[in-house]
């Protein structure tokens, strides 16, 4: 049984998608590691990320596993590495490419296939499990998206909004897996919430739906 969490970069859905995992004793999925992950290959590799091809027989290649507290990519912790500007500058670009979302949906697939899962990204509820019981879609203002980048980063706003405009772009229009709410998602805006107030509402839509 999946929770579904999505929305646009800087919305909140790691930190809220983990705490509400762990509040409700659910397993945490990141499914915006698994593609950092690809990235960081790349990079490491010196591969193109516009290069899909090639982008993509890596990404077929990887051997990951997700748990609550570590991200393991053939065996090597890179929980760290993956958060670099170079690896989260290349993961939207590897992120576009069919094939590479194709090898990634799979094992998000796979992973979720059993248990109690809160799973987060931008295509949870319309593409990897479209069934979910309850599809949640975290949105908040552009701006206080990039803002809450950068107290994350310490760069400038303006320029990390420069930034998140390229990527929401790119997430907008990719032919596969684009970033949009799903037809039965719930909309939880996140402007002026602290964290502990989008759980409980998530939470009390949990309950709402009987999945605890």
């Amino acid at each position: 049984m999946v929770i579904a969490i999505d929305g646009p970069a800087g919305a909140g859905k790691s930190t809220v998608a983990r705490a509400l995992a762990e509040r409700l004793d659910f397993t945490y999925l990141d499914s915006g590691a698994m593609y950092r992950c690809v990235a960081l290959s790349a990079v490491r590799a010196g591969v193109d990320p516009d290069d899909g091809e090639t982008v993509a027989a890596l990404a077929r290649g990887l051997e990951l596993e997700m748990t609550d507290e570590d991200v393991l990519l053939g065996g090597e912790s890179v929980r760290e590495a993956i958060r670099e500007e170079a690896v989260s500058a290349a993961a939207s670009r590897v992120s576009v490419h069919p094939e590479v979302r194709e090898a990634m949906v799979g094992q998000q697939r796979g992973l979720v296939a059993d248990g109690r899962w809160v799973a987060e990204g931008r295509d949870i509820g319309t593409v990897v499990c479209p069934d979910a019981p309850l599809k949640v879609f975290l949105t908040a203002s552009e701006r206080e998206r990039a803002r809450r980048r950068a107290e994350q980063t310490g760069r400038e706003v303006e320029a990390v909004l420069t930034e998140q405009r390229d990527r929401d772009r790119r997430d907008r229009d990719r032919a596969h897996g684009a970033l949009k709410p799903a037809a039965d998602s719930v909309e939880v805006d996140t402007d002026g919430l602290g964290i502990d107030q989008v759980i409980d509402r998530i939470a009390d839509l949990a309950r709402e739906r009987e999945l605890l």
